[in-house]
């Protein structure tokens, strides 16, 4: 069993930062990916930025160059570093842990959410 606790989240100005924090606790030696998804009313949810064992990275066309997925081994925790926040950024923040799969066992894992919100 894997436990994610998410914090960070905040209401910040256009053009603003945030930091996004992951903690996992629990049977975290098979995790294989961390991701960050977010979800705003009436969309669907969505990849925002991922990572996988090997340090492989991948973000959604619309936060390159503005967002930064990384890890830290020692902590348990990994984070997503937001700059150069826009009001389209605004949404519910999730974070993901997807377990090596093993039959009897479930696979992926969800922290509770944590509301960014960007006002112009």
């Amino acid at each position: 069993q894997v436990q994610l606790v998410e914090s960070g989240g905040g209401l910040v100005q256009a053009g603003g930062s945030l930091r996004l924090s992951c903690a996992a606790s629990g049977s975290i030696f098979s995790i294989n990916a961390m991701d960050w998804h977010r979800q705003a009313p009436g969309k669907q949810r969505e990849l925002v930025a991922g990572i996988t064992r090997i340090g492989s990275t991948n973000y959604a066309d619309s936060v390159k160059g503005r967002f930064t997925i990384s890890r830290d081994k020692a902590k348990n925790t990994f984070y997503l570093q937001m700059n150069s926040l826009k009001p389209e950024d605004t949404a519910v923040y999730l974070c993901h842990v997807g377990l090596i799969p093993q039959l009897g066992r479930p696979s992926n894992y969800w922290g509770q959410g944590t509301q960014v919100t960007v006002s112009s």
